[in-house]
């Protein structure tokens, strides 16, 4: 059992009997693709019991990109490519923020109270971080160091979902491409949902020039790699047969990437 010094304050995040804080799917793939998940699962510690939370809190798009994690999963096993999937809720830590962010330990959103998150001390933080955060991104750099080893540096492509009203307001957008300084993947993926069909925003909901995509802006950007987040609305990746419908999709637009880039990312198979 965690010991406290003082109520709130855990000494051990994760027992030996719980999953890890992030898990690879095919880590031995050479293709130059890296899919990643920030927000793929709904999952507190046990240690930090339910966070005050109730049941629907603790599902909602608030503690979860709902969808994004078997979009992924299925993505990764139909391209045969790695990816790199966070097994914790975002309220435990966003890894995809800079841990000076308030969000980060989010206390507030979308008319919802987080008590596990009011009032943590550095030393609550700085656990969270060293147990769940940085083993995440540490992953995700191990994998862009094998792939760029292995052949032309990977492209990043970062899942997310987004929930169709926030804040009371609809959203319309069924999907959005987030870029920052890549303007030629995002034009593969702009061009290829739209195709099927898709209502796509260029950075929107989101805008990836936004400095709350941390994943992107520290593994792709600060090195040049190529990258892109997408963004898909709830609503379409809710149930198994909604994954599975964008998956097909998602599928032929990230198998086209190497060629619409161009021979600099294709792997050198001579």
């Amino acid at each position: 059992m965690a010991r406290e010094s003082h109520p709130g304050i855990v000494h051990s995040l994760l027992s030996p009997d719980e999953p890890g804080p992030y898990r690879v799917m095919n880590p031995l793939a050479d293709k130059p693709i890296l899919l990643v998940c920030d927000h793929a699962s709904c999952r507190f510690p046990e240690s930090l019991g339910d966070m005050g939370l109730d049941p629907f809190a603790r599902r909602c798009h608030l503690a979860i990109d709902i969808g994004a994690g078997p979009l992924t999963e299925s993505l990764a096993q139909s391209l045969a490519v790695t990816a790199v999937v966070q097994n914790y809720s975002r309220l435990v830590v966003d890894c995809n923020r800079q841990l000076m962010d308030p969000s980060a330990f989010l206390q507030y959103g979308d008319g919802i109270l987080v008590p596990g998150n009011r009032n943590l001390h550095q030393v609550d933080k700085d656990l969270r971080a060293s147990a769940i955060y940085w083993p995440y991104h540490v992953a995700i750099s191990g994998q862009v160091t094998r792939l760029t080893k292995a052949g032309p540096p990977p492209v990043l492509v970062s899942i997310h979902s987004f929930t169709p009203v926030l804040n009371g307001e609809s959203r319309d957008w069924q999907m959005g491409v987030l870029w920052d300084k890549d303007e030629k993947t995002r034009t593969v993926f702009l061009d290829g949902l739209r195709g099927a069909g898709y209502k796509v925003g260029d950075n929107e909901p989101y805008s990836g020039k936004a400095p709350q995509d941390f994943t992107i802006d520290h593994h792709a950007e600060e090195i040049g790699l190529p990258h892109v987040g997408i963004e898909i609305r709830q609503d379409l990746i809710d149930d198994d047969e909604g994954v599975s419908q964008v998956a097909a999709v998602m599928h032929d637009v990230i198998a086209s990437i190497p060629d619409k880039l161009g021979m600099e990312y294709r792997r050198n198979t001579a």
